[in-house]
C-alpha cells in the first residue's frame, strides 16, 4: 500500500479558494435568471400625504414597505401597463402627530406608558387601486388623500408636472365624516 503525501499549502487553499468563487459565481448568475426582464421592472416607492394634521407613519406597496421620507428601493412594476393592474396598500396613521408625549423621567426617549397609549391610536387601513395607464414604468408614486382614499401612479412624470395626473393638494383637510 502507497502512502498519498497531501500538502496543505498556500496553493492547495488558493485553488480551494478558486474553485469556491467560481462555484458561487455560478449560483448567483443562475439566481439572476433574465428570462422574465422584459416583463417587469424594479422602481422606488415614493409616497405623498395630502392630509393636513395627520402623519403616514409607514406604508408597503405590494408587501414592500416604504416611508414618506423619500424614495425607498423597491417594488416590482411591469414595463406594459394593461387593463385591470393592481397595486394593494396598506399603511399606518398617526391621527395626532402633534400630541405632546412626556419625556422620560430618566435617561432618553419618551415615557414608555404615554407613547405606548398615543401609539394605540395609530390607524391600520389596506385597500387595492388600480393603477392608471402610463407608457413606460418610472416607480411607484403613492397619494394618501382624506377618507382613506388612495392614487397611484407608476409612470415617468415627476410629481407636480403639469401632465402629472393626480392634481389634489397637499393640506387637505380630514371631513368630520366619509361617504362610504
Amino acid at each position: 500500500m502507497r502512502k498519498i503525501n497531501i500538502k496543505v499549502g498556500a496553493p492547495y487553499v488558493f485553488l480551494k479558494f478558486i474553485r469556491l468563487a467560481a462555484f458561487s459565481s455560478l449560483m448567483i448568475l443562475v439566481g439572476c435568471d433574465q428570462s422574465n426582464a422584459g416583463e417587469s421592472s424594479t422602481g422606488n416607492i415614493r409616497g405623498y400625504n395630502h392630509v393636513a394634521n395627520q402623519n403616514v407613519n409607514w406604508f408597503a406597496v405590494n408587501g414592500y414597505r416604504a416611508t414618506l421620507t423619500g424614495n425607498t428601493c423597491c417594488v416590482m412594476i411591469p414595463n406594459k401597463w394593461r387593463p385591470g393592474l393592481m397595486a394593494h396598500i396598506e399603511w399606518e396613521v398617526d391621527p395626532n402627530p402633534h400630541e405632546k408625549i412626556p419625556m422620560r423621567k430618566e435617561g432618553f426617549g419618551y415615557d414608555q406608558e404615554a407613547y405606548a397609549q398615543h401609539k394605540a391610536k395609530y390607524r391600520h387601513y389596506s385597500t387595492d387601486v388600480l393603477i392608471p395607464e402610463y407608457d413606460k414604468s418610472g416607480g411607484m408614486n403613492v397619494h394618501f388623500l382624506p377618507c382613506r382614499q388612495v392614487k397611484v401612479y407608476a409612470g415617468i412624470t415627476s410629481y407636480g408636472a403639469d401632465t402629472y395626473p393626480i392634481k389634489e393638494p397637499t393640506d387637505m383637510q380630514e371631513p368630520a365624516t366619509c361617504e362610504k
